[in-house]
This record gives C-alpha cells, sequence and structure tokens, in this order.
C-alpha cells in the first residue's frame, strides 16, 4: 500500500452529524482512513494512492452534498475572508427575518396573551375573528420572507434526507416544513368556511425558528472565528517583502522569490525576511516571538537568523538558507494547524453519538407526535411535540464540544511557546506521573563551567588548553583572563587529557592523572556542568502537581546525583547509552506509569517517540523535535508544568462541554416530547418549538463560550480545582 495523507477544505458542514457523515462512507472505503473536524472545516484523509487519487476522495465527498477542494496556496487569507463574508451574510439574514418575523410573532400571540393587555391585541383578535382569511394571509406574507432567507437549511436537510444521512438542517427544515404546511391546509379550511382554523395557524413558529437559528448560527460563526486567532497572529508576523542583494544593488522583492542562496539587507528595525546566516555585519535581534528570550542576542557573521524575529538597531547581510514552507515560523504555523485540525480520543464519544443521533430523534419526533395524537386527537398539540422536539434535538453543541477547546487550547499553547502537535497528546498529558529529563542541555546549561580551583595552577591550565578545542578546554580559557605562558611540544591525548612544556617544565593536565616518582602535583581545577536557573522551579512545579521526576544521563552516578539533588530530582538513572535510553523509559512504563521525556539532542530522539508524550525542548535538533509530541519553543523547562496544566484545564473544559451537551438533549427531548406536560397536565410545561429553537442556539453558543474561556488560563501557576 502507498499510503498518501492528504488535507481537504470542505464546505457546507453545518453540525457534527455533517462531519460523522463524511467520516463514516470515506472510513468504509478500503484503504482510507479520514478523519473531518467540523470547527476547522477541514479532513485529514490518509489513502492508497495505488487505487485512489486526490479526485476521487474530492468526488466521495462531493457525492454526500458537500464540497470538497484542495486548501490553496493562500488558504490563510481566503478562508478568513470567506468565513467574515459568510458572517455578514448570516447576520443579513437574520436581520431580513427579524423584520418579518417580530411583527408576525406579535400578531399571531398578542391576541392569545390573557396575563398582560398589549397594545393593539383587542383590535387584533376582533380582526381575526371578522376576517380570518386576511389574517392567514397576512401571517403567510410575513412567513414567507423569513422562511425564504433560510432558505439553505431546507436544500441541505432535504438532500441529506433523501440520501439517508439526516443532519441538523434536516431537523429544522422538516420542522419548520411541517409548520408552514400545516398553517397553509388551515389557510385552505379557512376559505372553505371552517373559520375556526384560524386558531391552527403555525406561521409564526416556522418564522421565529429560523430567526433564532440564524442568530445562532451567526453568533457561533462569529465565535468560531475567535477559536483561529492564534494562527492570525501567527501569520501577521511574517513579513511581505525582502530586500535583496545583488551586484551590489539593493531591490525589494516580494518574499515569495526568494530563494535559497539569496543574499538580502536587513535594515535597523525590520523583520528578518527569511531564516538564513549572517554574512556580514553585527546587530542584536530580538527572537521574543519565537524562544520568549526577552533580551536581543548578538549576532555576527556565522550565526543562524529566523524568518519573522526583528532587527534592532544594527544593519546586516543575510544568506537565504530556508524559506517559505521551510522556515522555521512556517513550520510552526503548520504545528498548530495541524493539532487544531486534529481530534482528542475523547471526542470519540461524541462522534459516535452524533453519527446516529439525528436519525433517532427523527423517530422520536414521529413517535411522540403519533401517540399523541392516538391519546388526544389533537392535530396541533402533536405537531407542537413534533416540531419542539426536532427543533431541541440538533446535536451542534454536540459536535462543537471538542474541537473549539482543542483550536483554542493549542493556540494558547503556541502564544506562550508551546507547540501541541495534536488532540492526542494535549489529552493524554493531562494523565502524566511521571516526567523523565535529559541531564545535559535540559537541566542544565549544557557547557562546563570552572566552578573551584586549588593551587596557583591557573595560569599553566589555560596557557596550554588554549590549544585544544575540548568543551573544558575552553571552559578553562574563558574563566583565565591573564597572560598566557609559551607552549612547547603541546599533544593532546584522547580521553586523557593535554600536556606540553612550559617554562622548561614538562605539564600535564586530565582526569585522574597518575603521579610518577620524579612527577609533582600541582593542584586541581573543578569544572560542572551547572543546572539552569529554572530547573530547581520547574521540578518544584511538577512536585506541586503530584508528578514524580527523574533525570537520564549517559555520565557517571555522582555527576547525576549531584544534578538531582541540586535541582530536586526524584530518581536518577544514570551511566545510560544513548542507544538505551528508550528501554529505560520502557522499564518505567512496565511499573504502570504514564511517562513523559523531555530532552533536545538526537539521542533522546528513541526514547521521547518511546514516551507516552515526547517533549522536545526548542532550541534542540530537528530530529528530536520532530519524534516529540510537545515542542517547547523557549527552551524553559518550566513550560514542561505549563503544558501539563494546559493540558489538565482543556481536558476539564471539554467534559464540561460535553455534559452539557449531552445533558440539555437528555433533559431538552423528554421536555419536548411532553414528558412533564403528561406527568403534570400543566400546559406550562409544555414547551413551545420557538423556546426550543431559542434554547438550541443558546446551547451552541454556551459550549463556545465555555471554550473561549481557555484563551485567559493562567498557564504559570496550578489552577484552583
Amino acid at each position: 500500500m502507498a499510503a498518501t495523507t492528504q488535507t481537504l477544505a470542505i464546505k457546507g458542514m453545518t453540525c457534527a452529524a455533517c462531519s460523522a457523515r463524511i467520516e463514516r462512507v470515506l472510513n468504509k472505503k478500503d484503504g482510507v482512513e479520514a478523519s473531518v473536524n467540523l470547527t476547522t472545516e477541514r479532513a485529514a484523509v490518509r489513502f492508497d494512492s495505488d487505487r485512489y487519487s486526490v479526485a476521487d476522495i474530492i468526488g466521495f465527498i462531493e457525492k454526500l452534498g458537500y464540497g470538497a477542494a484542495l486548501p490553496k496556496a493562500d488558504a490563510h487569507d481566503r478562508d478568513a475572508a470567506e468565513k467574515q463574508k459568510a458572517i455578514r451574510t448570516l447576520w443579513t439574514k437574520f436581520i431580513v427575518a427579524a423584520v418579518f418575523a417580530l411583527p408576525l410573532l406579535y400578531i399571531a400571540m398578542a391576541p392569545m396573551v390573557k396575563f398582560v393587555t398589549l397594545p393593539g391585541a383587542g383590535a387584533l383578535a376582533e380582526f381575526m375573528m371578522r376576517y380570518p382569511l386576511w389574517y392567514a394571509l397576512i401571517e403567510f406574507l410575513l412567513t414567507v420572507p423569513a422562511v425564504a432567507v433560510g432558505y439553505r437549511f431546507y436544500v441541505v436537510g432535504f438532500k441529506a434526507l433523501w440520501s439517508r444521512s439526516p443532519n441538523m438542517d434536516s431537523l429544522i427544515a422538516i420542522g419548520t416544513a411541517a409548520a408552514v404546511l400545516f398553517s397553509i391546509y388551515n389557510m385552505y379550511r379557512i376559505a372553505a368556511g371552517h373559520f375556526a382554523a384560524v386558531d391552527a395557524l403555525y406561521f409564526e413558529s416556522a418564522a421565529v425558528i429560523i430567526t433564532l437559528i440564524l442568530l445562532g448560527k451567526s453568533l457561533e460563526a462569529v465565535s468560531k472565528g475567535r477559536t483561529g486567532e492564534a494562527i492570525k497572529k501567527l501569520m501577521g508576523l511574517a513579513p511581505k517583502t525582502a530586500i535583496l542583494v545583488k551586484d551590489g544593488a539593493e531591490t525589494e522583492i516580494p518574499i515569495a522569490d526568494v530563494i535559497p542562496g539569496d543574499v538580502l539587507a536587513v535594515k535597523p528595525g525590520a523583520k528578518i525576511p527569511v531564516d538564513g546566516v549572517v554574512s556580514e555585519g553585527h546587530s542584536a535581534v530580538d527572537e521574543s516571538m519565537l524562544t520568549g528570550e526577552s533580551l536581543p542576542i548578538d549576532k555576527a557573521p556565522g550565526d543562524k537568523v529566523y524568518a519573522a524575529t526583528l532587527n534592532t538597531t544594527g544593519a546586516f547581510q543575510l544568506k537565504a538558507v530556508k524559506v517559505g514552507a521551510d522556515t522555521a515560523l512556517a513550520q510552526i504555523i503548520r504545528l498548530v494547524e495541524d493539532a487544531q485540525g486534529s481530534k482528542a480520543p475523547i471526542a470519540a464519544l461524541a462522534d459516535k453519538v452524533s453519527g446516529v443521533f439525528v436519525p433517532i430523534v427523527c423517530l422520536i419526533a414521529l413517535a411522540s407526535a403519533a401517540a399523541w395524537y392516538i391519546g388526544t386527537r389533537d392535530v396541533k398539540f402533536s405537531l407542537t411535540v413534533f416540531i419542539s422536539v426536532l427543533v431541541i434535538a440538533c446535536p451542534c453543541a454536540l459536535g462543537l464540544a471538542t474541537p473549539t477547546a482543542i483550536m483554542v487550547a493549542t493556540g494558547k499553547g503556541a502564544e506562550n511557546g508551546i507547540l501541541i502537535k495534536g488532540g492526542e497528546a494535549l489529552e493524554t498529558a493531562h494523565k502524566l506521573d511521571t516526567v523523565v529529563f535529559d541531564k545535559t542541555g535540559t537541566l542544565t546549561e549544557g557547557k562546563p563551567e570552572v566552578t573551584a580551583v586549588e593551587g596557583d595552577v591557573l595560569q599553566l591550565a589555560a596557557s596550554l588548553e588554549r590549544h585544544s578545542e575540548h568543551p573544558i578546554a575552553k571552559a578553562i580559557v574563558d574563566y583565565y583572563d591573564g597572560e598566557y605562558l609559551p607552549v612547547e611540544n603541546f599533544r593532546a591525548i584522547i580521553g586523557e587529557g593535554v600536556e606540553g612544556d612550559i617554562s622548561g617544565r614538562h605539564i600535564k593536565i586530565g582526569r585522574g592523572i597518575e603521579i610518577t616518582a620524579d612527577g609533582e602535583y600541582l593542584g586541581k581545577i573543578t569544572v560542572r556542568d551547572t543546572a539552569k536557573p529554572g530547573s530547581r522551579a520547574a521540578i518544584a512545579a511538577l512536585h506541586a502537581m503530584g508528578i514524580e521526576t527523574a533525570v537520564i544521563t549517559g555520565d557517571k552516578r555522582e555527576t547525576a546525583e549531584r544534578i538531582a539533588a541540586e535541582v530536586g530530582i526524584d530518581r536518577v538513572l544514570a551511566e545510560v547509552l544513548p542507544q538505551d535510553k528508550s528501554a529505560e523509559v520502557q522499564k518505567l512504563q512496565s511499573e504502570g506509569k504514564r511517562v513523559a521525556m523531555v530532552g533536545d539532542g538526537i539521542n533522546d530522539a528513541p526514547a521521547l517517540a518511546q514516551a507516552d508524550i515526547g517533549i522536545a525542548i526548542g532550541s534542540g535538533t530537528d530530529v528530536a523535535m520532530e519524534s516529540a509530541d510537545i515542542v517547547l519553543m523557549r527552551s524553559d523547562v518550566g513550560d514542561v508544568a505549563k503544558a501539563i496544566r494546559l493540558s489538565k484545564r482543556t481536558i476539564r473544559n471539554i467534559k464540561q462541554n460535553l455534559f452539557w451537551a449531552f445533558g440539555y438533549n437528555t433533559v431538552g427531548i423528554p421536555i419536548a416530547a411532553g414528558l412533564l406536560y403528561l406527568i403534570t397536565q400543566n400546559e406550562k410545561l409544555l414547551l413551545n418549538p420557538m423556546f426550543a429553537a431559542a434554547a438550541m442556539s443558546l446551547s451552541s453558543v454556551s459550549v463556545l463560550t465555555n471554550a473561549l474561556r481557555l484563551k485567559r488560563v493562567k498557564l504559570d501557576k496550578e489552577a484552583k480545582q
């Protein structure tokens, strides 16, 4: 099987039943696996390219009545423009519907209100009794425009019904069409002389339901737009042009025209256009958008610079290395997009329910209406029940519960330098009980420093070590700031140290040097890799969450235990070869632990992949970042706790959303079916279809509003449970 994965833009989905239907049909095809996200309107499809083409997959989706296409190069701008246009259209439709539905509601309901006298109610009641046909005709004429602006509910709803996959639009279409057709039938009866039929008009219910649904859809569209703000912010960071240097001349060109190898000029105060290497000049660059480091970083020839970071005061030239989709910023955007389009395992229940929910609701509505008609012989009463059940049961809230929370959470993470690669990682992180840290470069600075000098040996050691390229030699040379002595016969001995002649004496420097009979011990220099300033606080934050910590390293146990004691680590896994790190993680998992591995090097990649959650430090290698589920762009181990907190808050938010969505339908459907009325015989406990529509719209908006609360989560401290 030649597996290919393709993302498609989907148009025309209105509820969870739509996305579930597309998934169900695609997944029934041999060699096809699909995941459809209602909120992002994207489908991630993995298929056997020997059997299917992208056109085939698009064809399968279009046969279901939905639009499908490959995302365009300017998909973000197009999507943003289309969504804004769609929001404006929805508001316009709502206003048109409301202009006609509100007077219609007043005309229909004012004569029936008994607890208060409304202006003109008496005149309307008299007009209804004396001219019932004109009264019905006026209601009909006010209904037509209100229902007409909701034509899409009927087109999509009945098409889905015809293909035996009813969705939310089907429920609205059936319910309101039944109300209108029943009212037209009674208008015909009035014309035939049955004037009492004027009390059986349902025009206002259809018009008001459409109006309220349009209001809910408008509010929902606005809220959904806010969930993708993180992507918009990231996209806005990228510069649009670059200054090309060629043959000594500078030319401003579109960023899309830059190719690797081009030499570009960067002026003071300008954004760096692409990823590259400084070739000429010096400056300081503000990289806070990538690393979170607030202080500008000095840059000189040979140093790497990144697209969208900000040059401060100096001017320099760079050689383009990575452009377009290969830049660090583009990769971050892609990671966030992929995460927002993914699904968490917790969404599986909602997807399964949504897939069968609408057909079951249709059966409940029919059964309830039939039962009430058999029991009462009251067509109007039965129709009220039928419409109410259909309208209140729309599964919008159910479909929005998980993806909206994931979108907001991954965006929140990106704003804080925490890149979460998918919904599964976001969900799994909240279950972690053990975090294993690589030592060098993760918990420690990754470079040795001189911590103590014994004896008058510093000048001798620095003079000799400045001829070596070893990291320990560099640490000694950096520590010394005096005059160097001349060295003769310098020699580096691999694994032992260095030696040479200084002022007529043969000097040896190394670890565990044996003192010969004619030798003399002169002193000792202690060199250690020190812990990062924030490591201890990071470990303490994890302990406060009840999470066990461990350090894994190839260093000697003595060194590992010193670092562990310094930062407060619980468990030490020392003298572990690079190829054995993943096996150590597996041992912890065999103890029943949910393990996260935090690392930054190539030798950490297998362990990152083995762990339940792999967390890569952003300053690390591309291999480590590719193997990880979460990437910490700020290279701050304190962000490990922040990522776990974000996961906990997100899962709690999703559970709240699912509770309200399931609870709403669980309570609402029996009430709409007349259960409370059956028990109490109190008409006030019979749900009016218009209230059902309002409640349905409110449920979707409430779920979105709850998801948006994640934008205000403080990740630097544990939220109150």
